[in-house]
């Protein structure tokens, strides 16, 4: 069985604050995809619902996402949360229970 950690955050905005906690996430994207144990770092908007927002991710580790926890600009973000949320941040921790395969390649 495998270390890695997959969570998968809920995060609905209030009214009015669907793109500016849409901005605020995606400013999380690049450095967090650059943390060295981060397997992947995937942020989307429901189809269904343009305020609520869903962060798909996966860590090498358990310590590794507590390192992130402790990033600076994750520490920054965290409190600016209480402006935006309709409600609290659902956060859901999964361990992969299949092996990974690589992507799929994709038609030119």
């Amino acid at each position: 069985m495998s270390n890695q950690l997959t969570l998968i955050a809920l995060l609905t905005a209030k009214p009015g604050k669907e793109d500016e906690l849409g901005q605020l996430l995606g400013n999380l994207v690049a450095p967090t995809r650059a943390e060295e144990g981060n397997v992947n770092y995937d942020l989307h908007r429901s189809r269904d619902n343009p305020a609520v927002w869903l962060l798909y991710e996966n860590w090498r580790t358990e310590a590794d996402l507590r390192a992130h926890f402790e990033t600076p600009y994750l520490r920054e973000f965290l409190p600016k949360l209480n402006d935006l949320l309709s409600e609290p941040m659902d956060l859901r921790y999964f361990t992969m229970t299949t092996s990974q395969v690589p992507p799929k390649s994709q038609p030119v």
